[in-house]
């Protein structure tokens, strides 16, 4: 099964023509996933669970596949790794409240780890175990990657983190460090 570039929203470069996906249902799986990652010219892993995720600097998103037969969920499951204070877990709890509320994807919610850092986490879901078309599976995925995109961008603005990332791209330096 091929995807049609056509069907693919406006995501970076050109992808080469291809022949039409089936017009009828599909089983979507990693191989599809994988295709698509590289058309929207993404790098990604296979992790030691065999998940597969497209690394950036500040998150790395999941694509995984959960269930069994007609119960199975894809999932896009993004962790976003800037870790936050104890502290300030109600300022970013009223933030993922707001984002929530006037977004569809991906709801975000926080995690606590052991150290006492938050980090927060989002995700989009879709029931495949019956098949779905691979137009709505395709623009949903690409629509999941954006918005993860997008809501680390909108959260760095909400908290005023800008100067946090100014470096140079991969520098790792940190800010006022020469």
């Amino acid at each position: 099964m091929s995807i049609d570039p056509t069907s693919i929203p406006n995501f970076g470069g050109q992808p080469e023509p291809q022949e039409a996906g089936p017009s009828g249902p599909v089983l979507p799986d990693q191989d599809l996933v994988k295709q698509l990652l590289e058309q929207m010219e993404l790098k990604y892993v296979v992790d030691d669970e065999g998940d597969l995720a497209a690394p950036w600097e500040q998150f790395r998103t999941y694509f995984m596949f959960r269930g069994e037969e007609e119960q199975q969920v894809f999932s896009v499951r993004t962790f976003y790794d800037r870790p936050h204070e104890l502290e300030n877990k109600a300022q970013l709890l009223e933030l993922t409240d707001d984002w929530n509320r006037r977004t569809l994807w991906p709801k975000v919610y926080s995690h606590t780890n052991d150290d006492g850092s938050v980090r927060l986490i989002g995700e989009a879901q879709m029931l495949i175990g019956t098949g779905v078309s691979l137009e709505h599976f395709v623009s949903s995925t690409v629509s999941w990657v954006r918005a993860s995109i997008e809501f680390d961008k909108w959260l760095v603005e909400q908290l005023g983190l800008e100067a946090d990332i100014e470096g140079t791209p991969g520098d790792g330096a940190a800010p006022g460090a020469e």
